[in-house]
């Protein structure tokens, strides 16, 4: 009980919120099953189990944290009324052939964003980033709040926030640089990796 505590505690250090949350959201509102859900994201059934459970603590691969988040995204967009439920499965289509970190964003996204004008701070919680390089030539440059995220993602991704922390530590005497780097998007705040991008990117 005590180790997956621990667990639980470092998915929401690397997701923002426990796995099963996350897909216990997603399932109830989309109508999708935990196998279902599996198959959209790219990962096997029991894997997707154990880490719902909690006997496994992060996802390993950058591209199936990405499409979690775009699932995670459209069952948000559900439950505010902005994508008709016949639609639906297209969106998860769509979401299911991605294979890049950098997914596309979803059609109803940008016709959402279309309609509502410049885009706003997305929820704290387990949401993607809303523009991709590489998306259709109407979507929106990149935000520096969505670089920032991705990067975040992909380090949390490989390593946990102690990893990260003992890294920066054996980097800091010969590259401060690195360590500041390793901190700022590795185990720091958003809005620290936010100002950090800001200083550094111009």
């Amino acid at each position: 009980m005590e180790q997956t505590a621990q667990n639980l505690q470092q998915q929401v250090e690397l997701y923002g919120e426990p796995l099963g949350e996350v897909v216990r959201r997603i399932t109830a509102t989309l109508g999708l099953t935990q196998g279902g859900l599996a198959q959209v994201i790219g990962l096997s059934a029991p894997m997707l189990s154990q880490l719902v459970s909690a006997q496994r603590v992060k996802i390993g691969n950058p591209a199936v944290v990405s499409r979690l988040r775009a699932v995670s995204e459209l069952a948000d967009l559900a439950v505010a009324g902005g994508i008709e439920p016949e639609h639906i499965a297209h969106e998860l289509d769509g979401i299911r052939a991605a294979t890049s970190a950098y997914t596309r964003p979803t059609t109803a996204h940008l016709q959402r964003s279309a309609a509502a004008g410049p885009p706003v701070d997305p929820p704290a919680r387990f949401v993607r980033p809303l523009t991709i390089p590489g998306g259709p030539p109407d979507a929106q440059a990149p935000s520096a709040r969505a670089v920032v995220r991705e990067i975040q993602d992909l380090f949390r991704a490989v390593a946990s926030a102690d990893e990260i922390q003992r890294a920066a530590t054996a980097a800091a005497a010969v590259s401060p640089g690195v360590a500041e780097l390793l901190l700022a998007y590795g185990t720091g705040r958003t809005a620290d990796a936010l100002a950090h991008y800001d200083q550094h990117h111009g």
